[in-house]
């Protein structure tokens, strides 16, 4: 945690310092008669010293409420409003306790059907052993406050890579206190008067006890109805068969940083380049990946605004 901390400290450092080393660099030049070069360089710093601050102090700050519908071919019976939560990383830069209670007044006003929390509650990579202890109970704390989520058809969760690194028995404790059921290679059916469905969670993939099991999880699922897929790495989506009608995936930040032209530079994982942000379909099979809430590696975002989700799931209209 002090890398990026350090890093939003030096951050600040440039906000209030750049501008006045600029200005005594440009009037040195002015002097010099070096105009050209002078009204360049104050133009260059200019739009660096905006970019950073958009990027490493207002927009991780920021949460957008992305609203999306999704139609499956699988799904049956009316409309699912799904509210998704992710990849928080309370006690990184940028996120704390207050803030996860924020989102989850923010969620509540939405009024979803049923909420997934996607993974990687706990920010930074390092055991809990290696924690201070308030950073212990700051984490801990803000994946409790996930109890003042509402939805008639509950709030279930499975576990990130942060979560196993961190102690992924504490979180998935912390969660329980929370209210929410967390599902390790584990499938729930949800009953409701307008038709069951199924919610299959897949374990991390730095799990300490066991791997992803798709089939194996898929397997627990004993009736025809439709089936909603939660995993925190988009990657285990390679393993989903036909006849799932929606896998959820947080993990990718949507890049963090996606630059014009050039785009999301840095992948999270071995799949996250071909399914990095939004919606995906793969021959009717549907994957929606969210940018999530949380910072990781450098306290920054640029063209990936922290978000909170409502998706829509509903029946594709027959030809």
């Amino acid at each position: 945690m002090a890398g990026p901390g350090m890093v939003l400290v030096m951050a600040w450092v440039a906000v209030a310092i750049g501008p006045v080393v600029c200005i005594l660099i440009v009037r040195r030049l002015l002097r010099g008669r070096r105009i050209f070069l002078a009204w360049s360089l104050a133009a260059l710093v200019s739009l660096g010293w905006i970019l950073g601050v958009w990027a490493f102090l207002i927009e991780p700050a920021t949460l957008t409420v992305r609203h999306v519908t999704v139609e499956s071919a699988h799904w049956q019976g009316p409309p699912l409003r799904i509210g998704i939560i992710s990849d928080t990383h309370v006690a990184a830069p940028h996120t704390d306790v207050a803030r996860i209670e924020r989102l989850v007044a923010r969620m509540n006003r939405e009024r979803p059907d049923v909420i997934m929390l996607l993974g990687d509650y706990a920010g930074g990579h390092e055991p809990a052993e290696q924690r201070a202890r308030p950073e212990q109970s700051e984490i801990l704390a803000g994946v409790e406050a996930f109890r003042g989520l509402s939805a008639p058809l509950g709030v279930h969760a499975v576990l990130g890579n942060h979560d196993s690194w961190y102690d992924d028995a504490a979180i998935s404790a912390a969660l329980t206190r929370s209210g929410a059921t967390v599902l390790d290679n584990h499938a729930e059916r949800i009953r409701r008067p307008t038709g069951a469905f199924w919610i299959a969670g897949l374990a991390d993939m730095h799990s300490p006890r066991e791997p992803p099991l798709v089939s194996a999880t898929l397997r627990q699922v004993t009736d025809e109805a439709p089936v909603i897929v939660l995993t925190h790495w988009p990657d285990p989506f390679l393993e989903v068969p036909d006849g799932v009608a929606l896998t959820l995936a947080g993990h990718t930040h949507c890049g963090q940083v996606n630059l014009p032209v050039f785009g999301r530079l840095v992948h999270a994982s071995k799949m996250s380049e071909r399914w990095s942000c939004g919606l995906d379909d793969e021959g009717g099979r549907k994957l929606f990946v969210t940018g999530g809430v949380g910072v990781s590696i450098l306290p920054v975002r640029f063209r990936a605004p922290p978000e909170i989700v409502i998706l829509t799931l509903r029946a594709a209209a027959r030809p």
